[in-house]
């Protein structure tokens, strides 16, 4: 054992080139599908936050559903998107990063979508009186909402990350795990722990626990700095 975490050091002080590239697979896609998860996540939340319509109350059931999905059902219906005989066939995106990154941001948007509903709800019922007296615009309120609750969003969106960089199953299914292409640190886990390649499966364990570390610890930091600015 000592011998194996005395490899998996080498592999990281020596900056190891198969341990790099496939940490920046998995940043790229992860980061990629954070971005257009919360582009599209943060607006669905505000929505259910502020309006009523019909259909409301389904949509945030299936939300909440969705952010306990197995990962893996997500990866089989992009599969079937993505499959020369599925209706996105034609983009070419199966077995590509573009495709993983279509799976996470299918993870990620509810997540977030539905983290940051909560949030801004509860901003929404103490604002909402004040909002109508001054007869703001929507979007003003909107833009008013998110920037009042942006170290709390700032949590939901952190989830989100933590939610896309940990995944493996729908990465594995739809991007094939293929070295230097589509090979990420938990798909790399996972195959080179069953091929016995401890060392290489070990440091990418410790790179991929310090960024979940790193992100909490932000996650901490943002709490205490609203914490201490608004009591």
């Amino acid at each position: 054992m000592f011998i194996t975490f005395q490899d998996a050091f080498a592999l990281l002080m020596h900056l190891d080139p198969s341990v790099v590239g496939i940490v920046l697979v998995s940043l790229q896609v992860s980061l990629s599908a954070l971005f257009f998860g919360t582009v599209l996540g943060l607006p669905i939340g505000a929505l259910l936050a502020t309006e009523e319509f019909k259909g409301k109350k389904a949509i945030t059931v299936v939300l909440n559903t969705l952010m306990g999905v197995p990962t893996v059902i997500i990866g089989v219906v992009v599969y079937l998107l993505l499959s020369r005989t599925g209706p996105l066939g034609v983009w070419g995106w199966l077995f590509t990063p573009k495709g993983m990154i279509l799976a996470q941001v299918l993870l990620t948007t509810p997540l977030i979508a539905a983290l940051s509903r909560q949030i801004l709800e509860d901003s929404w019922r103490i604002h909402r009186d004040s909002f109508l007296a001054l007869r703001l615009p929507r979007l003003s309120c909107l833009k008013w909402l998110i920037w009042d609750c942006r170290f709390s969003l700032t949590i939901a969106v952190l989830a989100g990350l933590a939610r896309a960089i940990s995944e493996v199953g729908a990465v594995m299914i739809v991007g094939g795990n293929i070295d230097h292409s589509t090979r990420t640190m938990t798909t790399a886990i996972a195959l080179e722990t069953s091929k016995g390649d401890l060392p290489l499966a070990l440091a990418l364990g410790i790179i991929l626990l310090g960024i979940v570390l790193m992100a909490n610890l932000f996650t901490f930091a943002v709490r205490h700095v609203a914490e201490r600015r608004y009591g």
